[in-house]
């Protein structure tokens, strides 16, 4: 089955991307924020929050997957009181923010409509610097007189570093209840459009911070920039050169080389290098990894690190490909994929389409219809279950590597490259998993097919993926219920390495081969 790339989810969390060209709205006489930010009277938010529940309930399979009804109706009765008074749309924002973070998948999204996101991308009013989540706290990351790359920041115009972090993990949607996306993407993502909309616009910035091998405080006031001064700085932060080495906007989409004579490294940086089987560019795809594998064959490698960090998933059935090279077990993409309903698009006339940017056209969307058919022909007793020419069986492939195999995963490996680490853990050979617990859950997550809907009053648009999808991952000690792919040898970053543009994680695993060897 395709997957939806979770690359375009990733496009849109950005949060200061522009949104020229794909959805130009007309500039009303008046550009203020009071336009684009309206105050929405309870009633309109109580019909949007109403609607928002009736769509969820209806098309959302995973709605009760890690929440009971109980909790589910216990949010939604506290957001339903949050809305008896006027607010204005970024309030009602935030209240439907918490309510996608809180049912646990990572393919969520919500986004203001684009003339209130035209309007701040717009503005004199974006944080200068870069910053980087390290051993916990927020670490200073731009190369600046004012203050030293290394400084630990305590606060943020008044708000302690801890509050602030807090703050966006709402923002930051991750399957079941894993944590560690939050954690980093609380720092290194959200100092673009997430800060503005959650603390509004500032004409300066006053940062207090702890230099490094320092214990005074101090406190630095500097003007905010506009959104291209910001990405200019961000180009040229202190980490760049280690944050390119797994950035899938940077480096080829997979690539191999030899890491020293005894040890081979496979980089899938995002499976989007083949739309699907049919694709022209799948076949090339499917002979590098057989020329990769038959090199470390012939040549006796004894040690493979496969790199898929960062990588944000992509379409089927690439990340199944390296898979048969590292199994003697067949498998399947799933054991259960699923809808909830029939026919046709419930709420439609509130649909939007599979993308923020560009509504769905009437042509498109009989199409669509078509394709939802043919993979979920028929709903019963609750379930239009998953034809089954969609999930084949694959089965292990000739040369398969059989030396020690060196899995690198961190926070951001989502959909299907989380699903590859949740196949390797469950299936692979002689295994060793080293990084940080995936955004993207073990066991089970919704993917494949996104809907996207517009509430009518507060032009907020609301993406989820419909298909819950149980993965063909054999139940394990250390991989408990609602949690990502945890590896074997938990490494974050370190200051020191961070200091020094050192890549922790690749050094802790060659050190690894290192004192096996």
């Amino acid at each position: 089955m395709r997957k939806v790339l979770f690359l375009l989810l990733l496009a849109h969390q950005g949060w200061a991307q522009p949104t020229a060209k794909s959805a130009q709205p007309t500039k009303p006489s008046i550009d203020s924020l009071s336009v684009y930010n309206r105050q929405l009277s309870p009633r309109e938010m109580k019909q949007d929050l109403q609607l928002f529940l009736d769509i969820r309930k209806k098309t959302n399979s995973g709605l009760y997957r890690y929440r009971t009804q109980k909790q589910i109706d216990s949010i939604y009765k506290w957001a339903f009181r949050e809305v008896r008074k006027p607010m204005p749309v970024l309030g009602f924002y935030k209240i439907i923010l918490q309510l996608t973070d809180f049912e646990g998948s990572c393919h969520n999204y919500t986004e203001p409509h684009a003339d209130l996101v035209r309007y701040f991308n717009q503005q004199r009013g974006f944080f200068p610097f870069a910053l980087k989540y390290i051993e916990g706290n927020m670490i200073f990351n731009s190369k600046t007189a004012q203050i030293p790359v290394g400084s630990k920041v305590t606060s943020i115009n008044g708000v302690s570093d801890k509050e602030l972090m807090h703050s966006f993990y709402k923002y930051i949607t991750t399957d079941g209840f894993t944590e560690t996306g939050k954690l980093s993407g609380s720092v290194n993502k959200s100092y673009g459009l997430r800060y503005l909309y959650e603390y509004g616009i500032k004409d300066s910035f006053t940062i207090r911070f702890t230099a490094p091998g320092a214990t005074m405080e101090q406190t630095v006031t500097v003007p905010a920039v506009s959104l291209e001064e910001r990405k200019a700085n961000l180009v040229l932060r202190h980490s760049a050169p280690v944050d390119s080495v797994i950035d899938y906007n940077v480096q080829p989409k997979y690539s191999f080389k030899m890491k020293n004579p005894s040890t081979g490294l496979l980089n899938l940086r995002i499976f989007s290098m083949a739309t699907g089987a049919d694709d022209p560019a799948f076949p090339v795809y499917v002979a590098f990894l057989d020329s990769v594998f038959r090199v470390l064959d012939q040549n006796k490698i004894p040690n493979l690190i496969v790199d898929i960090r960062s990588n944000p998933g992509g379409s089927d059935p690439t990340f199944e490909q390296p898979m048969m090279y590292l199994t003697d077990s067949s498998f399947k993409e799933n054991k259960l994929a699923y809808t909830i309903f029939g026919d046709g698009i419930a709420y439609e006339e509130y649909f939007w389409g599979v993308s923020t940017a560009v509504k769905m056209d009437s042509a498109s969307k009989a199409a669509g219809k078509l394709f939802l058919k043919d993979y979920f022909p028929a709903l019963q007793n609750g379930r239009n279950m998953q034809n089954i020419k969609y999930n084949p069986v694959y089965y292990p492939k000739q040369p398969g590597f059989k030396g020690k195999l060196y899995l690198l995963i961190d926070e951001e490996v989502a959909s299907a490259a989380s699903h590859l680490a949740s196949l390797v853990k469950a299936y692979a050979r002689n295994v060793t998993i080293v990084g940080v617990e995936t955004v993207g859950g073990y066991y089970v997550h919704n993917g494949h097919m996104p809907l996207i809907y517009e509430l009518p009053h507060s032009k907020i648009k609301t993406k989820f993926s419909i298909v819950y999808v149980e993965q063909d991952a054999p139940v394990k000690p250390d991989q408990p219920e609602g949690r990502g792919i945890i590896p074997h040898h938990t490494v974050w970053p370190s200051f020191s390495d961070f200091m020094q543009n050192r890549d922790t994680q690749m050094e802790y695993v060659l050190k690894l081969i290192a004192e096996k060897s």
